[in-house]
């Protein structure tokens, strides 16, 4: 089966193309971006271009869910879904941070990503099993004990608290995003892990003027 495998919740925009039957990779791209909204459709076009596949060849679709800033994860899960509606495919929801920790291969792994506003998000994992979070917290105050690799940003690597770990950055990969999902289970409703409320926010509503009655009628332009 050919899987569609996505990922906006960074600032890499992540794309690719896998055959379950290996698994192996037909073609992917990782690239590092703040447009994701631009530059995601036509990535996918180039891809299955480049693979030699259509939209008809594929089977599923797996897309990250954070955690990750409101306006970057959107687009990969509204691409996502808007795709599996389409084309009448499952849609799979995984854990960003999953992905990440599972092409670490560590032992014990700690993946951190960028959660902006002076924050990161980030999860601990056992064996490739996830142990902690996804949480959202400063950057200095991180678990970092008992970690044997830490994926981090090269820009927030300094702000950890000290470990003898190896510090690496590995952004999401196609292949790690489908060996995360479990293909052969139903799909669910995607769920975004903002973690927190976006940073986007509804204007207060204008103070009603003295002059205007509190029972002043819009539709009749005076009171009821």
């Amino acid at each position: 089966m050919i899987v569609l495998a996505l990922d906006t919740a960074t600032s890499d925009l992540v794309a690719g193309l896998v055959d379950t039957d290996g698994p192996r990779v037909l073609a992917e791209s990782v690239t590092a971006t703040r447009a994701h909204n631009e530059k995601l459709v036509p990535e996918v076009t180039k891809l299955l271009d480049a693979a030699g596949v259509t939209f008809a060849d594929l089977g599923a679709i797996v897309v990250g869910c954070g955690p990750g800033p409101f306006t970057g994860l959107r687009v990969g899960m509204a691409t996502a879904s808007a795709f599996g509606q389409a084309l009448g495919i499952p849609v799979h929801g995984v854990v960003t941070h999953d992905a990440i920790a599972w092409q670490m291969g560590a032992r014990s792994a700690l993946a951190v990503t960028d959660a902006r506003r002076r924050e990161v998000y980030w999860a601990a994992y056992s064996d490739g099993e996830r142990v902690a979070g996804p949480s959202v917290t400063a950057p200095a105050d991180v678990d970092v004990s008992g970690a044997d690799a830490i994926s981090v940003p090269p820009s927030l690597s300094d702000q950890l608290p000290a470990s003898e770990a190896e510090i690496t950055y590995a952004a999401p990969t196609p292949l790690g995003l489908v060996a995360s999902a479990d293909l052969g289970a139903p799909p669910v409703p995607l769920m975004p892990l903002y973690l927190r409320r976006p940073d986007a926010k509804e204007p207060a509503p204008a103070p009603r003027s003295a002059a205007i009655p509190a029972d002043f009628s819009v539709e009749t332009g005076g009171t009821p």
